[in-house]
Parts: C-alpha cells; structure tokens; sequence
C-alpha cells in the first residue's frame, strides 16, 4: 500500500472529537473552487463540474507555511460553466 493510500484513508476514518483536534491544530483555512472538464464522445470539453474545497495551511514556527489537508469537498449544486 503507498502512503498516499494510506493517508487518505486516515483522514477518512477521523470522526468526532479526532477530526475537531485535527482541524483545530491547523492554523489557517482557506475556502476556494475548483473546476474538472468534463469531456464528450468527441474528445472535446462539454462543461466542467465545479467543487468547492476548505484547505488547512498549517504554518511552523519558523514561519513556512505547510499543506495540512483539504477537507470539506462539496460539488457545485448549479448550472456547471460551460465551455
């Protein structure tokens, strides 16, 4: 199993008072979009989905700024951009 795997699959199983203390010791959180293309039979982009996505930045005391995890993923509930 990759790491990678693995971490995901910690992140996943956090529920309650371990996902709290997790979110809590990240020092900065950032909401933002995103957008996948979503392409037709033709090869070519039909739209895109967009999601919503919080992203904890967690900064050392030295001052650098590290990824700490991205949570809350929700899919836009609108009418997807068009391309």
């Amino acid at each position: 199993m990759n790491s990678n795997c693995s971490m995901m699959n910690d992140t996943d199983s956090l529920q309650g008072t371990h996902a709290k203390a997790k979110v809590n010791t990240a020092q900065g959180r950032y909401i933002t979009r995103f957008a996948l293309p979503i392409y037709g039979e033709d090869g070519e982009i039909d739209r895109y989905n967009v999601f919503w996505i919080e992203v904890l930045i967690r900064q050392e005391e030295d001052g650098r700024k590290y990824l700490y995890d991205l949570v809350n993923i929700k899919k836009e509930t609108s009418t997807p951009l068009e391309s």
